[in-house]
């Protein structure tokens, strides 16, 4: 049985992230996205409402679990069994830092490796960053992220 991690911050959670989630849980047997909890950027959300907005929005997937975490991504992989991380790329410049981040992972796990999933090109520009920013503005993003997002979106910059 193959188990993967799909590690990332999810700050907020968008329809790219799901549309990688999905189809990774297609290839493996189980997929842990893995939330991390203390990212060296600033959050929006806390750890608990990422993990309970992914909760929601990936309700659907019976093989699928979402999980905080705080360590060393290879480390929690490790814990849960996990032989594969699951990474997405949107351009060509992810590529590069993913690249960097696979053999960094490599060098510190040789027995986990790391499988990069081209996000559907309906979502190739989408990115948490530029969510935030649109909804920090007032502007639309609800064909960006699912209904659960949108709301949290628009009641913390609300409360802003």
């Amino acid at each position: 049985m193959t188990i993967a991690v799909y590690p990332g911050t999810f700050d907020p959670l968008h329809y790219g992230h799901i549309d990688i989630a999905r189809r990774a849980a297609r290839i493996f047997d189980e997929l842990i996205v893995a939330i991390y909890d203390r990212p060296q950027k600033t959050l929006l959300f806390s750890v608990e409402e990422r993990v309970a907005m992914a909760r929601e929005v990936l309700a659907g997937t019976p093989n699928l679990r979402i999980m905080p975490y705080h360590s060393l991504t290879v480390d929690f992989a490790r814990e849960q069994g996990a032989t594969v991380i699951v990474r997405g790329l949107r351009v060509v410049s992810d590529f590069e830092m993913e690249y960097q981040m696979a053999l960094t992972n490599r060098s510190l796990a040789p027995d986990i490796d790391s499988v990069c999933l081209m996000t559907s090109l309906e979502h190739a520009f989408i990115s948490s960053s530029i969510v935030k920013e649109i909804a920090a503005g007032g502007g639309a993003v609800d064909h960006y992220v699912p209904p659960v997002v949108l709301k949290a979106l628009r009641t913390r910059f609300a409360t802003r």
